[in-house]
């Protein structure tokens, strides 16, 4: 192997700067618990990971910080070649009287959503196996970071 292929065989994808930069923006709003939430998640799959931002509700801390760890995932893996599915999910906070039709509609519209995100990432695993592979030892690692980021910027006596 030449020392030219070595210098540029190995891309540290800055997993560590990425992790860090964000606990230091969720810092402040009581949600870095999610951090150790997130590392035992990857264990479940992909398709977990990313639903959790969607039972949390994006129009939470909680929500949103899963959502931009995934949005991060995605990122990195875009620059090592591999397309991550991340199809948004738009989901509508229902009016206060909402009629039965137009709720049928909206809760329709959500499912199929969910369901085609779902579908992309089950195709991503049977298709891409070791591409599926590759986006959970990231994970793990990323998770791994955003574990220690958090221990040490985490504000004392909040969650």
């Amino acid at each position: 192997m030449t020392e030219e292929v070595i210098k540029t065989g190995w891309e540290p994808y800055h997993l560590d700067h990425i992790a860090q930069n964000l606990v230091l923006k969720y810092r402040n709003k009581d949600v870095l618990n999610e951090s150790h939430k997130m590392r035992m998640a990857v264990a479940y799959g992909l398709e977990r990971f990313w639903g959790e931002h969607l039972r949390l509700g994006l129009e939470t801390p909680e929500g949103q910080y899963w959502k931009d760890m995934w949005q991060a995932l995605a990122d990195i893996l875009k620059r090592a070649e591999i397309d991550l599915p991340n199809t948004p999910v738009e989901l509508q906070k229902p009016p206060n009287r909402e009629p039965d039709a137009q709720k049928q509609q909206r809760e329709e519209r959500e499912r199929s959503q969910i369901q085609g995100m779902v579908n992309e990432l089950t195709e991503f695993a049977k298709n891409k196996p070791d591409d599926q592979r590759v986006a959970l030892s990231v994970l793990v690692q990323l998770c791994d970071a955003l574990v220690w980021w958090t221990q040490r910027y985490k504000i004392k006596g909040r969650s």
